[in-house]
């Protein structure tokens, strides 16, 4: 038997080998938004029959929850998640009151997992759902054949779907924590840990895995660390300063560090929920100040305000060329560049707004990068590495993130 051991290992690795290699790389998912809320969906087709479900794209969701009543026909495949599993302990957050071992084990070990999903849209915390298990399938982005997986998901009440875009039956978390749908992804396929995210008016796309096909755009992306704002699994960077058309904006070290523990920046936050970008008061006024200034030494007309945006503009006068915003990141030479597109919002043919929104007096956060600013720019967190890539805007390369190709859609059950 022992002749024949390194046979066997020797098979196996070959076996091993040869189901990697045909083993997808990465995954694409196609991202559209809603008009009417600005938030950014995507289709997610689960269970069997496989049912495509609307979904909220949430970068800073720990999980993926939906309202799997939702569904037409009752899954076949779905499967109970034991209270005293792994899987379980895997998907409590420190949202969640419930405590994994808490109960006799008599009594508890076969009970399902409660875990209690939130809309971090409202900020509501659900007081019920139950955590299951169920096919889920994804598109490869190398051959655009559909793979089907096991992963975890919270079902959710009904009740708290409201506040998501009109047909969302759901919200698919993208955080850093063990039981997002991502880090669910890398562990069942063993692709490279980044989530590449290239948003859009209209179509946009999320990559899982390894995105070197793109290599010819990504070789130009700018990293920078990720921060970690414990508990949080957001994903957060670290801005040391903002200068407007490369004028340092005048501001108090009190307004970055008071919050954030004296720690030489503002901890910003990279979110999709947020629509435009946010900033604390103290900054935001400064900011906006700052911003006028260069506006009208540019010959920019100021017209009356459009809520929720306090500096517009006549849209004759707002082009290309407006002030540029820039994000000092860990120096000088690292820099977070927002232009034109990405800066001034279109409300009318006749008025344009700058994007920015003041975030308050005592927000969570000094400052949070919103959706719009996001738009036609490829955004890539590594998560083995612990860093952020961003691109300038494709924009500028006469290109979009609706210019991504994809394959054909999957055969499914209406919802």
């Amino acid at each position: 038997m022992a002749s024949l051991l390194p046979i066997i290992i020797i098979s196996f690795l070959f076996l091993f080998s040869l189901s990697n290699a045909h083993s997808p790389v990465s995954f694409t998912i196609p991202v559209t938004k809603d008009a009417a809320t600005h938030q950014y969906l995507t289709t997610l087709s689960y269970g069997t029959p496989l049912v495509p479900t609307k979904l909220v794209l949430d970068l800073g969701g720990s999980f993926l929850w939906l309202h799997c009543a939702s569904r037409n026909t009752p899954s076949s495949s779905s499967l109970t998640t034991p209270h005293r599993s792994l899987q379980c302990f895997a998907a409590k957050t420190h949202k969640s009151p419930n405590s994994f071992l808490s109960g006799p084990v008599d009594q508890h070990h076969y009970q399902p997992c409660q875990v209690f999903p939130e809309n971090s849209i409202t900020g509501t915390i659900a007081t019920e759902g139950e955590l299951v298990e169920d096919l889920i399938a994804l598109q490869s982005a190398e051959s655009k054949t559909i793979h089907e997986h096991q992963s975890r998901f919270t079902c959710s009440p009904n009740s708290l779907l409201h506040g998501l875009a009109k047909g969302a039956r759901g919200m698919v978390g993208l955080a850093r924590s063990r039981s997002s749908l991502p880090s669910q992804v890398f562990d069942n396929f063993s692709t490279q840990r980044k989530l590449t995210l290239c948003l859009s008016s209209s179509k946009g796309v999320l990559l899982l895995g390894n995105v070197a096909y793109e290599s010819e755009i990504l070789k130009s992306l700018t990293f920078t660390p990720l921060v970690t704002g414990f508990p949080s699994l957001d994903y957060f960077i670290n801005v040391s300063s903002v200068k407007i058309n490369g004028k340092r904006l005048s501001l108090d070290a009190s307004d970055f560090n008071e919050q954030e523990g004296g720690g030489g920046g503002a901890l910003t936050l990279i979110s999709s929920i947020v629509p435009y970008t946010t900033m604390q008061s103290s900054i935001y006024n400064s900011f906006k100040e700052a911003f006028l200034d260069a506006a009208l030494s540019m010959n920019m007309t100021r017209v009356a305000s459009v809520a929720p945006f306090e500096l517009c503009f006549g849209s004759s006068q707002v082009g290309s060329s407006v002030p540029v915003i820039e994000l000092v990141l860990q120096s000088e030479m690292v820099k977070w560049s927002v232009h034109g597109r990405n800066s001034m919002v279109r409300v009318s043919d006749e008025v344009s707004c700058l994007g920015f929104l003041d975030g308050g007096v005592n927000p969570r956060n000094s400052i949070v990068i919103g959706g719009y600013q996001l738009e036609d720019v490829i955004v890539q967190f590594d998560l083995a590495t612990s860093m952020v890539g961003f691109s300038s805007s494709l924009l500028t390369k006469n290109t979009k993130c609706s210019d991504f190709k994809f394959g054909s859609s999957i055969p499914a059950e209406s919802i």
